[in-house]
């Protein structure tokens, strides 16, 4: 598994650096040729089919945060016929993005070395960032985070003087070149924006992706808005119609007339630093694919192996050869074409996507973000993609159709064979009364198991108020479902028998996950406000009747933990997530071994709680602590939401109150969030 290094910080400007390139400071000149002043509009234009794939997109990010991006979204949702296309697709469509800003960089860094060909510039510096990718993600992401803030600052220094430099007398006849002309040149220009969504394919190595994947890609799409529309009303503004409709860098040429020879420098290197930034964050991004494909027996497995440091180091040779390729044999007007058409096309499938993730009602699929205006966003974002590749003319077209039937013809012929999975797609026919498969629904489950439970999930509050039962002799699993169910009847007041009954049933029929000498059986309720769980330890081995993998009932454990949960029907997503980081507590190699340790219900309970959400203090004299000693609880500050659990105090374990007075020799339990959490370790520890 590739390592989680990745900050918002680095999501943004992944994102932003991928988008603010070649878009912005080569193309332009050649779409101003195509659309006249109108061009301002063609780049707002471009930017609305984009908005319902950007919402899909951080979707399924969140619900499936892997290394492959589009490809492993359009695999578990339609199968691996479609994720082969969009595999084989989204990563060509990626090196073409990145083969083109290498163009530009190649354009720009020519004005400083006249007497070197471009084509050759672009060559090397494929080198170079494939040599940079090889050091990992975390470098390249800090790397990444230098790029974009001094590019900002570049161009934030350009806007505030070329507003000013503005000449209105350049807009007019704004609509000369026709309304067929502006869409056209609004599907060209939409490889300026798919850097937004480039994120995804890097998801699996992002910290808390539920949170920094949409507000990392909602922050860069509004910059790249904002930066597009103003920077290209200004360079329409700036240079003469006839000289920008030629213009390989218009926006060094804008610079010139508004700062001189030095502003001309100056948004050179910013330039170059963009450019930089889309190449780096490309080729980290496309080295990405083939890894996933190789996971997944689409392509040969050697794409698979990493390096010592967990780097892909095959994807990262293959993505930078394949550039090499396409530097030296097109020409830039084919490559942003061609790059946009593909990517227009795979941004439809993903708007299907998302419709055939929620119909098909797994209930582990749990985004932490879920678009709004479904299903009519998605419907959207499936046919406005398609109008804009039919105005862009018969050549990207052709080509979509291409890396269709090649993508068809490697899956029937070399793929097909190796998979044994299906998509989501067949947990929709399963409604209508056909196929499914299972296997996804555990592969989901297991993402929520990495991804951990939410800010908002009552995790811990559920562990702190847990019951805790030992036995301590030789019991079967019945009669522990039958002493636990009566347990929770007191206080969830539903019948004993039907509780009993569920336990026994989701042991039976497979549903109770069991490993590492822990079960968790887990039921569902309609008629219950809040989650409850029972713990329990068993000095004693103790098996249970369940399914194995082969689909037969055997004997299974030996086990010494059972985690009874029981959860509002509502709310499935929270349900799951509860269990999954139980699961991911399990896991630990010295989960057991603390268990059976542990000598109090205090102590177990300590086993299951995030670290960096609790702290367990205890209250001596000549410490820190001391000062507690004869304070109620309620006249004790505490950092804003942490509060005291559990209080064990000679020999038993007591809830605390408001007025609970704490005594030298008791030890809280107390849980919060991280940062509360830090500041009572730094003032008592």
């Amino acid at each position: 598994m590739l390592k989680k290094e990745l900050t918002l910080l680095n999501v943004y400007c992944i994102a932003t650096g991928t988008t603010l390139s070649a878009g912005f400071f080569l193309l332009p000149g050649i779409a101003f040729n195509e659309a006249g002043p109108a061009v301002i509009l063609s780049y707002l234009i471009a930017a609305i089919p984009l908005v319902p794939a950007m919402f899909s997109i951080v979707e399924l990010a969140t619900a499936m945060p892997r290394a492959g991006g589009a490809y492993y979204f359009l695999d578990r949702s339609m199968g691996p016929f479609l994720g082969t296309i969009g595999g084989l697709g989204t990563w060509l469509a990626l090196v073409l993005k990145t083969a083109f800003a290498l163009i530009g960089m190649g354009a720009y860094l020519s004005i400083f070395w006249p007497e070197v060909p471009i084509v050759t510039l672009a060559t090397a510096l494929a080198v170079l960032f494939g040599i940079i990718n090889l050091f990992g993600a975390k470098k390249t992401g800090t790397l990444q985070v230098l790029m974009v803030f001094a590019l900002l600052l570049i161009l934030l220094a350009f806007i505030s003087q070329g507003v000013s430099g503005i000449d209105y007398q350049h807009f007019e006849g704004f609509f000369d070149k026709g309304g067929v002309s502006i869409i056209s040149t609004a599907g060209l220009v939409y490889i300026s924006y798919v850097g937004i969504t480039n994120i995804a394919s890097v998801a699996e190595e992002v910290k808390n992706p539920e949170r920094n994947l949409p507000l990392g890609v909602f922050l860069a799409i509004g910059t790249a808005i904002i930066i597009y529309a103003v920077g290209t009303t200004i360079m329409v503004g700036v240079l003469p119609a006839e000289e920008l409709a030629r213009d390989l860098t218009p926006v060094a040429s804008a610079s010139y007339v508004l700062f001189g020879k030095w502003g001309q420098i100056g948004i050179t290197v910013a330039a170059v630093i963009a450019f930089a930034s889309v190449a780096n964050a490309g080729i980290l991004s496309a080295s990405r694919y083939p890894l996933a494909m190789s996971r997944d027996h689409l392509i040969p497995g050697r794409f698979s192996r990493l390096t010592p440091r967990n780097i892909p180091h095959y994807g990262i040779a293959v993505t930078v050869g394949l550039i090499i390729f396409l530097v030296l044999n097109f020409d830039i007007a084919s490559i942003a074409k061609l790059a946009s058409a593909f990517q227009l096309l795979m941004f439809t499938l993903i708007c299907l996507a998302v419709v055939v993730m929620r119909e098909s009602r797994i209930e582990a699929y749990d985004p932490g973000f879920r678009s709004p205006l479904y299903p009519w966003m998605q419907i959207f974002g499936v046919f406005a993609p398609l109008w804009l590749i039919a105005e862009m003319g018969l050549v990207p077209i052709l080509f979509s159709l291409a890396l269709f039937t090649i993508g068809t013809i490697w899956y029937f012929s070399y793929a097909r064979e190796k998979v044994v999975r299906s998509g989501a797609i067949y947990h929709l026919f399963a409604r209508l009364g056909e196929y499914r498969f299972e296997g996804l629904d555990r592969e989901l489950r297991g993402i929520l198991k990495e991804k951990g439970v939410r800010e908002e999930d009552p995790f811990d509050e559920v562990v702190t108020r847990a019951k805790v039962m030992e036995f301590t002799k030789v019991h079967p699993f019945e009669d522990i479902a039958r002493e636990v169910s009566i347990q929770l009847d007191h206080s969830l007041g539903v019948g004993a028998k039907e509780l009993e009954q569920r336990f026994l049933e989701g042991s039976r029929i497979g549903a109770t996950p069991i490993s590492h000498g822990a079960a968790l059986p887990h039921i569902r309720l309609p008629e219950i406000a809040k989650a409850e769980m029972v713990l329990v330890r068993t000095k004693e081995q103790c098996f249970v009747e369940a399914l194995d993998f082969s689909g037969k009932t055997s004997l299974q454990g030996p086990i010494h933990a059972f985690f009874f949960l029981v959860s509002p029907n509502e709310n499935p997503g929270q349900h799951l997530r509860i269990l999954a980081q139980i699961a991911g507590r399990v896991d630990d190699e010295d989960f057991i071994k603390d268990w059976l340790d542990a000598t109090n219900d205090q102590e177990l309970k300590e086993i299951l709680l995030r670290d960096e959400r609790f702290f367990s203090l205890t209250i001596r004299s000549n410490t820190a602590s001391s000062a507690l000693i004869g304070h109620s609880l309620r006249d004790i500050r505490m950092p804003e939401g942490c509060l005291v659990a559990l209080i064990r105090r000679k020999g038993e374990t007591i809830v605390p109150r408001g007025l609970t007075v704490l005594m030298e020799g008791d030890r809280l339990t107390i849980i919060g969030d991280a940062q509360g959490i830090g500041q009572l370790i730094n003032e008592y520890s």
